[in-house]
């Protein structure tokens, strides 16, 4: 039997396959164990009311106090995204079918019953979790042992509710498997596997759409709930989701209303005429909804979101500045160049916690410290630098003699601080990169250019710069996402006198979770950091990205 099913060509397609995944198999076991699990682990953690024990489940009570009503548009903006990645597989499938001149159609049915096989999996993980996250208050008062750790264990994956799943699961994968072989027989096509695999994935992605869509507007319709029995707005963002969905149904209603008068019977005709009518009669009434007043988040969390912001603007544009400055003096051939270019790299392997603390004695609040000491030599008064809470154009304002509102005093002196230290520290990382990108250009465009009577400004400004926009762009990259999650030198040069103007996003998500123990508020705040970033990375994609030049 086993010869048969690997002769012939596609015997030999099945044994390159499964080689292939025997060869990637303990890497993608170590990659779910250590990187992917941790993620949705706290995830987990997230929807739980968890200070050093677990608690209830919450749901998003967490991300509401972060960020307030906001985290429903947000669902709900995946929930529209699951629906356009649907579009998008079934698109590339049809694609693909007319290429080949194939019928992928009858795969649908395997990939339903992959898909059900892939929920099951996340319903037995779901349903596990909170058995095995038991134990630790099992093991309260007994002699903790290994022999009992594995006793609670597998009483943890053989109770009644686990079993149960892990049943329904291992019936669907049986299922999905025999249904699969089936369809490949009767159907014989090239591409079988990979019609499967996207069907599969286009219905898991539409029942993670539908949960997330059913969440949001059960969550939405409490809140209007409570607001009609309390008197209390209900805020902006469930209002736009409202009146988001009524545009969609609007939209939707044209299209439907457009195709009713290509219906041959009278039938379809009328049916789609009164589809298309409640449609907009349904779009009218969500639209119907006015916002009147926004959300409110925790003050702390927004805080410290502006003052990441602050962050990130003041260091990432003059760190690059200058190391393109530096390394094209560099890239000069001057005596000793090599020994500058050890000099600028060196604050980089400095461990930052050592540079950080000599980098907050140098700018001490006493008249003795260096800094004050510079300034006192050029008859300015000393400052309270890392002490500082005002914003460092209120401070700059005050000593020309002028006055302007609080809300554009810009980062505090104490961050500034902080920034100075931070561009300090990668401008000689960014120095060597540039460098390297100096050398991958030719030198015979900068030849060519002066023979034609360039001045050192022209080529710079028309052949350096922009064969340097792969490197500059890859710097930024790396210097948003830095920026967003910096925290070591923040950290040991904050201080309390700054009144939490130097605590950025990173450091609110230390404080919740080391010193307020909120574990699951704390593991809310990591995942609107990281979709923070991942919105940054993506516009920093589509706005700077497409500006590269590769030669």
């Amino acid at each position: 039997m086993f010869k048969n099913l690997f002769s012939g060509r596609r015997g030999r397609n099945l044994k390159e396959y499964l080689t292939g995944y025997a060869m990637i198999a303990p890497a993608v076991v170590l990659i779910f164990t250590f990187g992917i699990f941790p993620v949705f682990f706290a995830l987990y953690v997230s929807l739980q009311k968890w200070r050093i024990k677990k608690g209830d489940f919450i749901g998003l009570a967490n991300y509401e106090k972060a960020v307030g009503n906001l985290i429903y548009i947000v669902l709900f903006a995946l929930s529209i995204a699951a629906f356009v990645a649907i579009y998008l597989i079934i698109h590339r499938v049809i694609q693909t079918a007319s290429e080949y001149k194939e019928n992928p159609w009858l795969f649908i049915i395997p990939g339903f019953f992959h898909a059900a096989a892939g929920l099951a999996f996340l319903r037995w993980i779901i349903t596990l979790l909170p058995e095995v996250l038991a134990i630790a208050d099992i093991i309260i008062g007994l002699e903790k042992t290994r022999s009992l750790f594995l006793d609670l264990l597998g009483d943890a994956f053989t109770t009644e509710n686990v079993l149960s799943t892990w049943r329904a699961l291992i019936i669907l994968a049986v299922i999905a498997l025999i249904v699969g072989m089936v369809t490949g027989r009767l159907k014989p096509e090239p591409r079988n596997i990979y019609y499967q695999s996207n069907f599969g994935l286009a219905w898991f992605t539409g029942a993670i759409g539908l949960l997330l869509g059913y969440f949001t507007y059960q969550s939405v319709a409490n809140q209007y709930q409570l607001a009609l029995e309390t008197g209390v707005d209900p805020g902006i963002w469930p209002q736009v989701i409202t009146i988001s969905s009524g545009v969609i149904l609007l939209g939707l209603a044209w299209k439907v209303w457009g195709t009713a008068s290509n219906q041959t019977s009278n039938r379809a005709f009328w049916f789609r005429l009164i589809a298309a009518l409640v449609l907009m009669v349904g779009g009218w009434l969500m639209i119907s909804e006015i916002p009147v007043l926004l959300a409110a988040g925790d003050e702390d969390v927004w805080v410290g979101l502006k003052t990441t912001v602050f962050y990130s603007v003041g260091t990432i544009p003059f760190q690059l500045a200058f190391s393109i400055f530096l390394a094209i003096l560099l890239f000069q051939r001057i005596r000793g160049s090599e020994l500058f270019r050890m000099l600028f790299f060196l604050p980089y392997v400095t461990p930052a916690v050592a540079s950080a603390a000599v980098f907050k004695q140098l700018f001490s609040t006493r008249p003795q410290a260096p800094i004050n000491q510079a300034l006192i030599t050029m008859g300015i008064e000393p400052l309270k630098w890392l002490n500082e809470p005002a914003g460092v154009f209120v401070i700059l304002a005050e000593k020309i003699g002028l006055s302007i509102p609080e809300w554009a005093g810009g980062p505090s002196l104490a961050l500034v601080v902080i920034m100075i230290f931070s561009i300090w520290t990668f401008v000689g990382y960014n120095t060597v990169i540039y460098l390297a990108g100096l050398g991958n250009i030719p030198t015979e465009l900068h030849e060519a250019a002066e023979i034609d009577g360039a001045g050192r400004w022209q080529v710079f400004r028309h052949i350096t710069l922009p064969l340097l926009s792969p490197t500059t762009y890859f710097l930024t990259l790396i210097a948003v996402i830095g920026t967003f999650k910096a925290f070591n030198h923040i950290w040991v040069m904050r201080q309390d006198l700054a009144l939490g103007t130097t605590d950025t996003f990173s450091v609110v998500i230390f404080l919740e979770f080391f010193e307020k123990l909120q574990y699951g508020y704390a593991s809310a705040l990591a995942f609107v950091l990281f979709a923070v970033i991942l919105s940054l990375t993506y516009i920093n994609n589509r706005v700077q990205g497409s500006r590269v030049f590769y030669g």
